[in-house]
């Protein structure tokens, strides 16, 4: 049986004349990774602050948000000692060492001081920060402090963790032990919100996940049934060319091009192949479709404002 913790129905949000949600509608299960991809500006993280009470959608008969049976609009204090935010922006106080980050956050949660050691031991230990138990934030890394961020989140034992862009900035070997340590949560039954730009990161970790644009939902389902129904399997890159890049029968093309990159995009590979025999072998590549090709077709290739 499918158990639900998440459900939210036509959340819209606005600021002044500006709506940063539109009409809003999904469900997260139980253990899920549940991702919102969308270029600044789409209300990933408006939507993500709903769910905890930190922003509180428009009113409306129509408009609902249920979080393990809480509303967060008249439930926050239940949700939030539910779950653990990872924030955006790294906010640790600077003038503390690890230990006591942890220590002073734990006690917001109401834990016994006979508890409250054992459990930061058993998170440094989890996000491979116990040699910085002693040290002061500003002698951290960068990747360091997202760790100890991501191990503050937990302190309580959540059911549910919000991450807002996690990983944002960080080298390849800090971001995949971030994505094991994610894993494990969700194989321990933690459901996981992500809001991400990395679109590997959200293919990686993503049971479920939607593409947002100015507020709206573009396209919901998993990450790989959402590149098999909507987007071409292959696609040939041209570099270098100062020139529009034409072809008498494109009938099984799709073109994109910026000002000098071309993508080619087919359901036929063969038809790719014999296109590169043109070009020097360093100008062009064929590679499968991934997350950021349909992220890219879905919300384009401008920039919001």
């Amino acid at each position: 049986m499918i158990d639900t913790v998440i459900k939210a129905d036509n959340v819209t949000k606005s600021y002044g004349n500006l709506k940063a949600v539109k009409n809003l509608s999904f469900q997260v299960e139980k253990s899920a990774c549940f991702g919102m991809l969308g270029p600044n500006g789409a209300g990933k993280t408006t939507m993500s602050r709903m769910l905890y009470g930190n922003a509180l959608r428009d009113n409306s008969g129509k408009s609902a948000i249920n979080v393990f049976g809480y509303d967060p609009g008249y439930n926050e204090l239940q949700i939030k000692a539910l779950a653990g935010i990872v924030p955006q922006e790294n906010n640790l106080d600077l003038e503390l060492s690890v230990e006591q980050n942890l220590f002073i956050y734990s006690r917001f949660y109401g834990l016994r001081k006979r508890e409250i050691s054992k459990r930061i031991d058993e998170l440094l230990n989890f996000m491979e920060l116990t040699e910085k138990k002693k040290s002061k934030i500003r002698d951290l890394s960068g990747g360091m402090k997202r760790r100890l961020i991501i191990a503050r989140a937990l302190i309580n034992r959540p059911k549910l963790l919000i991450l807002d862009e996690p990983t944002t900035g960080l080298d390849p070997q800090v971001r995949n032990l971030i994505w094991d340590k994610l894993r494990k949560l969700q194989r321990e039954g933690v459901t996981i919100i992500l809001t991400t730009h990395y679109m590997e990161e959200a293919f990686q970790l993503c049971t479920r996940l939607i593409i947002m644009n100015l507020g709206e939902k573009i396209l919901e389902g998993r990450p790989a049934q959402l590149l098999k129904k909507h987007i071409e399997p292959y696609v040939l890159e041209i570099f270098n060319q100062e020139k529009p890049v034409t072809f008498h029968d494109n009938r099984n093309i799709r073109i994109e091009g910026t000002e000098s990159r071309y993508l080619l995009y087919s359901n036929e590979l063969e038809t790719l192949k014999r296109i590169v025999t043109d070009y020097n072998p360093g100008d062009v590549y064929i590679r499968q479709s991934n997350l950021e090709d349909l992220f890219l077709k879905t919300t384009g290739r401008h920039l919001n404002e």
